[in-house]
């Protein structure tokens, strides 16, 4: 089991795409579509995400996704949430549901792996190019063989294998 992730006050946009599985373009677009996803910026203008926005993130995500409402539909029931009172505790039910689907798949990965089979999170990725496959011929093995040295004949009688002196 991995050690628990410590929480932060702030989140960097990088580090908000590692934690929402989002790109940084799906963030900004949001931005602008969903008014209560404003997060701060820094000294240097980069984006800050309190925690609260990356469960509102999530919930997003999760109705635009799982639920497949609409951009306007997922607004609607945001708003719905926000009146009713229960924008928080929606927030914090899609961050357990993502959670669950998360270790679901590395379940299904692992179970895949032990099947023999390729993991649905490789196989799905086709954007990483993988080496291609060689086939290797099987490996031949071979007798020994008794090797012997052959014997040297010398041509010239006069070759004693000694050097003459003149």
């Amino acid at each position: 089991m991995s050690p628990a992730r410590t929480v932060q006050e702030f989140y960097s946009i990088g580090e908000v795409c590692a934690l929402t599985d989002l790109k940084p373009h799906v963030l900004r677009y949001w931005e602008s579509q969903f008014r209560f996803l404003n997060p701060a910026k820094n000294r240097s203008g980069n984006r800050v995400y309190k925690a609260r926005e990356v469960e509102l993130i999530m919930l997003v995500k999760h109705l635009l996704y799982s639920e497949k409402f609409t951009i306007d539909g997922a607004r609607l029931r945001l708003d719905q949430y926000r009146k009713s009172g229960d924008l928080k505790s929606a927030g914090k039910q899609a961050m357990r549901f993502e959670t669950v689907r998360e270790v679901q798949r590395a379940l299904d990965d692992v179970i895949a792996l032990l099947d023999g089979k390729v993991p649905a999170a490789r196989a799905a990725a086709p954007e990483e190019k993988s080496a291609p496959e060689i086939a290797v011929p099987p490996k031949v093995v071979a007798e020994p063989v008794a090797v012997t040295r052959p014997k040297l004949v010398r041509d010239d009688p006069r070759d004693n294998g000694a050097e003459q002196l003149s």
